[in-house]
């Protein structure tokens, strides 16, 4: 395939993947709001050793402290807020895709893993009490593998649920679902 057909298709597998998992974590995250609090949560984080700091690059240029609530209102709407700019993901035939997409969407799935990672880590049990962890987890198995066959999110992004994608992986790889 030559690069721009390569590019194209990616561009538009990315554009896709990435509504698909925003709603999907949008609605995922959705079921845990009411534990998810100021008090409970003051820091987003993904246990002890993994903290998330806020920035946009626009109207936030230097990281900031917040809490998990806080950060994941200005993660989802900025996501959306990219989502929705015609320069970034054009939605009519023939406009091409900026040349920062492939940047642009591996930023907006790092981002997104890192809800995943605050679940899995400061809600897991929540999910369990309202019987949602099969959504959780089939939610996150397929948004590992699209980034793992992509190479859309650096291995360390994802260092903080590596135990949880080393065991989705070996059961694949055994046949397991």
């Amino acid at each position: 395939m030559s690069k721009i057909l390569e590019f194209l298709y990616q561009a538009s597998v990315g554009i896709l993947s990435a509504v698909d998992f925003f709603n999907q974590i949008n609605m995922l995250y959705g079921t845990v709001t009411e534990f998810c609090t100021e008090e409970s949560c003051p820091i987003m984080s993904a246990g002890r050793k993994y903290e998330y700091h806020w920035a946009d690059g626009a109207t936030i240029k230097k990281p900031i402290k917040c809490s998990a609530p806080k950060y994941i209102d200005f993660l989802m709407t900025w996501v959306q807020d990219q989502l929705d700019d015609e320069t970034l993901f054009p939605s009519k035939i023939g406009v091409p895709f900026p040349r920062n997409f492939l940047t642009i969407a591996k930023t907006i799935l790092k981002r997104l893993f890192r809800v995943y990672a605050h679940i899995y880590h400061q809600h897991f049990d929540h999910v369990v009490q309202l019987q949602e962890e099969a959504h959780l987890n089939t939610s996150f198995k397929h948004f590992i593998f699209f980034v793992q066959e992509f190479g859309l999110v650096e291995k360390k992004e994802l260092m903080p649920l590596q135990d949880l994608i080393d065991k989705l992986m070996s059961k694949e790889r055994l046949g397991g679902h």
